[in-house]
């Protein structure tokens, strides 16, 4: 039987109606894709080209990173550290432990303590005035000096003595830096301006270790109080250490035991290593051909042919002008470590010359009346010669020889020869 209802008007209709509704949902939907299609386009046009990433130079304590095309940020992986040996660090810091080393069952090693690495230095020494703290670590030589010690030193190391070496200005100290800026054709200052400390230098550490001996030790002995006493002795020798001590970095015993604080003197023994000035003179080219010795300045010098300074020491003149020579004399007699002849009428004011009325023969030593060496004048009486009193150099003494520190004569012994000509000017 057939279907009425598919053959019937309103069932066409019904069928047209449907496919007019797929139709048209077809149509809202390829439009709404074409739509979403053309907001998306136009928006990628409308957003910022990005450029591409270029090598950049790392700068130290920047971080950089690194950007993906897709604008995720990542930071980028890191390298590998390889440790290197670097200096101890500026800043304050505690380094870490060292870990046991392997050892054999049943023994233990203890790890070291931690050490503390800091750029703190610790705190110097306190020093007295006149002698600055020494450095810790030597400084390249030579350089220029950096104080009046330094400056002392410098000019000893020169043959230029500045006197007993103390760290302080004084007139011996002041002659002998006008000494060194004459030779230097510098302004004559007596002073140690700028000019002067930047032409004067150190050649060598300007401190040097003196180890003592057995034989130091056993050459100290009492000094007698009288010219008797004296002249039945051995010897004439330093009386304690630190006398021995001071002569041999020509300095005064004041600046030796601020070099060498908390030493008891009475107590030191062989092997004992000290501190003190490097005061060594050069060894001499050869001999002096001339010594002039000026009295109102209380130094001689003594030149070589070519008129080249050779040495400039102080020395002690007489007190009283008529015992004073004035003009050309000669070496007459060298004579390294001579005994003295003591004769009572020389010393007409000492009641005991008077007392003993006759001639004594004095041993040889640095304490001596004329110390290490006699350089005899052709004026009888007179002569060049050391002192057992080396800090008293440069002052006026009552007899008329010319006085020095037992080292400058020492040294002189070395220069001069029989026949020189010794100039004395005023």
């Amino acid at each position: 039987m057939p279907d009425l209802h598919a053959s019937s008007p309103k069932g066409k209709r019904r069928n047209s109606f449907g496919d007019f509704l797929a139709v048209l949902l077809l149509i809202l939907i390829l439009g709404g894709a074409g739509w979403l299609w053309w907001q998306t386009h136009a928006a990628k046009k409308n957003q910022p080209e990005t450029k591409k990433s270029v090598p950049h130079q790392v700068v130290p304590s920047l971080v950089l990173v690194e950007r993906k095309p897709e604008g995720e940020v990542r930071q980028p992986e890191p390298k590998p550290v390889v440790a290197v040996p670097i200096n101890p660090p500026t800043n304050p810091l505690v380094a870490p432990a060292i870990p046991p080393i392997p050892v054999a069952p049943g023994n233990t090693i203890a790890p070291p303590p931690p050490v503390v690495v800091s750029n703190v230095p610790p705190p110097a020494a306190p020093v007295e005035p006149g002698v600055p703290a020494i450095p810790a670590v030597a400084a390249d030589y030579p350089r220029p000096v950096r104080n009046l010690l330094e400056a002392q030193i410098a000019l000893a190391q020169r043959a230029i003595s500045p006197g007993s070496i103390d760290g302080a200005i004084g007139s011996q100290t002041r002659a002998a830096l006008a000494t060194f800026q004459e030779v230097s054709g510098l302004a004559l200052t007596r002073t140690l301006d700028t000019n002067t400390q930047s032409q004067l230098t150190l050649d060598e550490p300007m401190l040097t270790d003196y180890v003592v001996t057995g034989n130091d030790l056993a050459r100290l002995q009492p000094l007698g109080k009288t010219w008797l006493a004296k002249s039945q002795q051995s010897a004439l020798e330093y009386e304690t250490l630190l006398e021995l001590v001071a002569e041999k970095g020509h300095a005064h015993p004041l600046l030796i035991q601020k070099l060498n604080p908390g030493t008891d003197w009475n107590k030191v023994r062989a092997g004992t290593v000290l501190k003190i000035p490097n005061a060594g003179y050069p060894d001499p080219d050869g001999k002096a051909t001339l010594v002039v010795i000026h009295l109102s300045g209380k130094y001689l010098e003594a030149f070589d042919a070519e008129s080249n300074l050779l040495a400039h020491f102080p020395c002690s003149i007489a007190a009283h002008v008529e015992k004073r020579p004035v003009g050309r004399l000669h070496v007459a007699v060298v004579a390294p470590h001579p005994n003295y002849t003591f004769d009572p009428d020389i010393f007409p004011e000492s009641p005991e010359a008077r007392a003993i009325g006759h001639k004594l023969i004095l041993p040889p030593g640095p304490n001596n009346p004329v110390g290490v060496a006699w350089i005899g004048l052709d004026k009888p009486g007179y002569g060049m010669h050391g002192t057992p009193s080396p800090e008293q150099i440069g002052h006026t003494e009552s007899h008329g020889c010319f006085r020095l520190a037992n080292w400058d004569a020492e040294y002189l012994v070395k220069l001069v020869w029989i026949g020189m000509p010794v100039q004395v000017e005023l």
